[in-house]
Parts: structure tokens; C-alpha cells; sequence
């Protein structure tokens, strides 16, 4: 968990570096080629990552999941901010089912409470 006296975040978010997640920008037409990211951290309502390129905040968004136990697709969410970080760029990205109830959906929720369990147990 990064300790920061000025982060926002209402959840702690967990260490998740051998979860993969790849990313795939959402287009009025289609999706743009998969990126293959690092996971720095996550929590039930986003995740930070490490990018080899920039992505502009606000862009939406679909994740894929891969890891020990885990395979999630096409999961919607919004990059937030993008900044340089060691070898690329740190994007810190929020889960769409939670920024709008319109966008809710229990089964994400559920898929994704999953996951934040299963590094929560590493944590602890």
C-alpha cells in the first residue's frame, strides 16, 4: 500500500505485481492494440499501473485480467492520471461499474472484490 497524506483513495489498495493486465483504449470504432502493463497496486475501485506509453486521463478503457486464480476480461474503467514513473509512465485508473450507477454491474464488482481478496491475503 502507498502511504501518501495527501491520497484520496477511501479503500487501502493492495501490492498486485504478478497480476497481469493488459489494456485496450476504447474507440468510437473498435478498440485500439492491447498494451501489456505491470500492476503496481489495486482495491475493488481501481488500480495503478505501469505503462510503456502514455495514456491521456479521461480515456476509457477495457482491462484484462490474468493471473493465479484469476481471468477477467473486458472489464470498463477510466484512466484518471497519467505521470512519468521509473521506465514509463504510473496511470492510476478507476473501475467505470463504480464511478456511475448507470455503469454498475454486480457481476464486475463481485469479479473484481475477488481479486482484491486474493492480494489482500498476500498482504496480511
Amino acid at each position: 500500500m502507498m502511504s501518501d497524506s495527501g491520497d484520496r483513495r477511501i479503500k487501502q489498495r493492495f501490492a498486485a505485481p504478478c497480476l497481469k493486465v493488459q489494456l485496450h483504449e476504447r474507440k468510437l470504432f473498435g478498440a485500439r492494440s492491447a498494451v501489456d502493463t505491470t500492476c503496481l497496486d489495486l482495491n475493488r475501485y481501481g488500480l495503478a499501473l505501469l505503462s510503456p506509453r502514455p495514456i491521456a486521463a479521461g480515456t476509457r478503457l477495457l482491462l484484462d485480467f490474468e493471473g493465479r486464480y484469476i481471468s477477467e476480461s473486458r472489464v470498463a474503467a477510466r484512466v484518471i492520471s497519467c505521470r512519468p514513473y521509473q521506465a514509463g509512465y504510473r496511470l492510476s485508473i478507476q473501475f467505470s461499474y463504480c464511478r456511475d450507477q448507470k455503469d454498475y454491474s454486480r457481476g464486475v464488482d463481485n469479479a473484481v472484490s475477488r481479486i482484491e481478496g486474493i492480494y489482500n491475503r498476500y498482504a496480511s
